[in-house]
C-alpha cells in the first residue's frame, strides 16, 4: 500500500499544537486532542442571511456584509423605505423624500447615495439623495434622468453610469453637484458598478467590462456570461447572476473567472454590497414572486480543517 510519505515526500507529523504557518496540502496529528488536520482550500459559498423586513425588487444598496443598507425597489409601486443590516438582521432605516426603483446606490450605511431611477408617473428621474445614518436630505440633481444605471465611490466622491435607455454617459458627484465625466465604449442599462470614482469599473449588460480611470473609460476582458450586478473594487471585483448553475465571476484586474457557487434563492433584480472576498445579495424577484431574502458569499479561504472519514 502507497503510503503518505511516498505520495508527498514527508510523514505525518504528530504534533502537541498546530502549526504557525502551514503549507497547502499539509497533514498532522494533533496528539494534544487526538484529532488528523490538515491545512486546505475551503470552497466559495452563499449562506442565508436574515431577510429584508420588506420584500422588495430592482433596489439599491450601499456597505458592506455586516453594515449594509437597503433603500427604494419595487413591491407593487415605488418604494421609499430603508433598511438597515448588521450581519445578522435587517431594521428600518430613514424614509426617503422620493419614491422610486431600479436607481442606483454607493457609498456606506451611514454615508449612502442614491440617484436617478423610475418613478410613477414622472418616469425617469435624475433624483439624488443622500443618507446620514439616520435620515435622506436632497442632493444635487444628476443632469442625465435615467434608470438602472450603475454607480461605484462614496458619497462624496461618487461615480453614476450608464442607464436606460442604454446610455454610455457617466456623472461625477462631488457631495453637491454632478458634472460630467467619460462616455462609455458601450451604452448599456443594468449593469454592475465597482471601485472608486477614479478607479472605477462597469460590467454587464450583456457582458463588456470597462475600467475608468476618472477621465475616460477602456474597454478590458469582457464577462464569461451575464451577471445581474456586482462589487468589489477595480482590480477585485465579483459579479453575481441569480439563475445560474455557476452564478458567481471573480475579476483579479485583467480577467474573469467563473467560481462554483450559486445562490440559494434564485433571482433577478437583485442588489450587492460588499467586497471580493465577502459581499451581500439581497432583495430580487423570480417571475411574478418578490423576495425578501438576504444571502452571504464568503470567498473562497484556506484554513486549518478536521479530517474526517465522512
Amino acid at each position: 500500500m502507497t503510503t503518505f510519505k511516498e505520495i508527498r515526500g514527508t510523514a505525518i507529523q504528530s504534533v502537541s499544537s498546530d502549526p504557525t504557518n502551514p503549507e497547502v496540502g499539509q497533514i498532522w496529528y494533533n496528539n494534544t486532542i487526538g484529532v488528523l488536520k490538515g491545512y486546505q482550500l475551503v470552497a466559495a459559498a452563499f449562506a442565508s442571511g436574515g431577510n429584508l423586513a420588506t420584500a422588495r425588487y430592482a433596489l439599491a444598496g450601499a456597505g458592506t456584509q455586516t453594515e449594509a443598507l437597503a433603500f427604494g425597489g419595487f413591491d407593487g409601486s415605488g418604494m421609499v423605505s430603508s433598511e438597515e443590516y448588521n450581519g445578522a438582521t435587517w431594521a428600518g432605516g430613514g424614509t426617503m423624500g422620493n419614491a422610486r426603483y431600479r436607481l442606483a446606490g454607493a457609498g456606506t450605511q451611514t454615508a449612502a447615495l442614491a440617484t436617478r431611477g423610475y418613478s410613477n408617473p414622472t418616469g425617469q428621474t435624475g433624483v439624488t439623495e443622500e443618507y446620514d445614518g439616520s435620515s435622506w436630505t436632497s442632493g444635487g440633481t444628476n443632469p442625465v434622468p435615467g434608470s438602472a444605471s450603475g454607480a461605484t465611490g462614496t458619497q462624496t466622491a461618487g461615480l453614476n453610469f450608464g442607464g436606460s435607455p442604454n446610455l454610455s454617459s457617466s456623472q461625477e458627484y462631488d457631495g453637491s453637484t454632478w458634472a460630467g465625466g467619460g462616455t462609455l465604449n458601450t451604452g448599456r442599462s443594468i449593469l454592475g458598478g465597482a471601485g472608486t470614482q477614479t478607479a472605477g469599473l462597469a460590467f454587464g449588460a450583456p457582458t463588456a467590462t470597462e475600467s475608468y480611470n476618472g477621465t475616460s473609460w477602456t474597454s478590458v476582458n469582457s464577462l464569461n456570461n451575464n451577471i445581474e450586478g456586482g462589487c468589489g473594487t477595480q482590480t477585485a471585483a465579483i459579479a453575481f447572476n441569480g439563475n445560474a448553475p455557476i452564478g458567481v465571476q471573480s475579476w483579479d484586474g485583467t480577467n474573469w473567472t467563473n467560481i462554483s457557487a450559486a445562490l440559494g434563492t434564485p433571482r433577478g433584480d437583485f442588489f450587492a454590497v460588499g467586497i471580493q472576498t465577502s459581499a451581500l445579495v439581497f432583495g430580487g424577484s423570480s417571475g411574478p414572486t418578490i423576495t425578501a431574502a438576504t444571502e452571504e458569499y464568503t470567498g473562497a479561504f484556506l484554513a486549518t480543517k478536521k479530517i474526517t472519514t465522512s
